[in-house]
């Protein structure tokens, strides 16, 4: 791996990991501020709601390109992009000022989408995304969220393959559902050119930049997240992440297994399937630190209630 991978590797993970202990951090601070988004976060139903929402959001996203809304696409992802930063920006400022940070990420995207403001703001509503999902769903609920968008994911780019659709589709609107990873500090994506060199590269010496989709970095994450709030293992009382035990740690350094063994496989220059390698490592990391806890897997799983 030569010095421009190298970077390129270490700024997503960078990025990984302030979602990550963004979310972790976030999670009881949301909670405290009433955030929660379901009655009753224990329920594993919830997983099936949200991963129909998910499908058809993606059949709208589909469907906005193919007629040529891609401009109502970009307002509604700037839009939410605005609201997640209102939620992360109100537990630490006060309320008009809250508003105005989070209008401010808004515009910028929208007047100047360079890749670092995609990225800042990807970041930042990215661990807002993770928090209040991590609150919202327990442990069970957690794990077969992550477990079945794993298979949606590998279905979709290696089976249906409508997720590199939605892939082209989304690129060209310079907004923060993918993070830009550029393999030279002098990248910029707002040259004319600039995705089309991006994407045309077959391995690491040819391309400049190569792109990870926002919800491969949030969904690991709501694990962690969810594993932090609501898992019984003792925290370890550290500072910004106090509610951090070993089956968050577990899951976070899972995370990053999974990541590198992705990052390798990106950099050849083919499109891969993110969510089973991160979410398996979330997973299979989670579950590890429960039991080196002293959580009793079934405990672990959330499913002690059904026995």
């Amino acid at each position: 791996m030569n010095t421009r991978a190298v970077r390129g590797v270490l700024l997503a993970g960078l990025l990984f990991l302030i979602v990550h202990i963004g979310a972790v951090s976030l999670a009881p601070t949301f909670e405290a501020a009433g955030y929660q988004t379901v009655e009753d976060p224990q329920n594993p139903t919830n997983s099936a709601l949200y991963l129909g929402a998910i499908l058809v959001v993606t059949a709208l996203m589909l469907a906005a390109f193919k007629y040529d809304f891609d401009w109502a696409v970009r307002l509604v992802i700037v839009a939410s992009s605005g609201m997640l930063s209102w939620y992360v920006f109100s537990v630490f400022l006060p309320g008009i000022a809250a508003v105005v940070a989070a209008g401010l990420v808004a515009v910028a995207l929208l007047a100047y989408p360079e890749w670092y403001v995609i990225d800042a703001a990807g970041a930042l509503m990215g661990a807002g995304a993770a928090g209040l999902f991590g609150i919202s769903f327990g442990l069970l609920p957690a794990i077969v969220l992550l477990t079945v968008l794993a298979v949606y994911d590998a279905i979709s780019v290696y089976g249906t393959e409508h997720m590199l659709d939605l892939a082209e589709g989304v690129l060209d609107l310079n907004i923060p559902v993918v993070l830009v990873i550029p393999l030279e500090w002098s990248y910029s994506l707002l040259d004319e050119g600039s995705t089309e060199g991006a994407t045309e590269g077959t391995d690491e010496d040819e391309r400049d930049v190569f792109f990870i989709g926002l919800g491969d970095a949030v969904m690991p994450a709501v694990m962690a997240a969810s594993a932090a709030f609501w898992s019984p293992a003792p925290a370890f009382g550290l500072p910004v992440v106090p509610a951090m035990g070993l089956p968050t740690l577990l899951a976070i350094v899972g995370t990053f297994v999974g990541l590198g063994i992705l990052m390798r496989m990106v950099l050849k220059g083919r499109p891969h399937a993110g969510l089973p390698l991160l979410n398996g490592g979330a997973i299979g990391g989670y579950l590890l630190g429960s039991v080196l806890a002293g959580v009793p897997l079934v405990q672990a799983l959330g499913l002690a209630q059904y026995l």
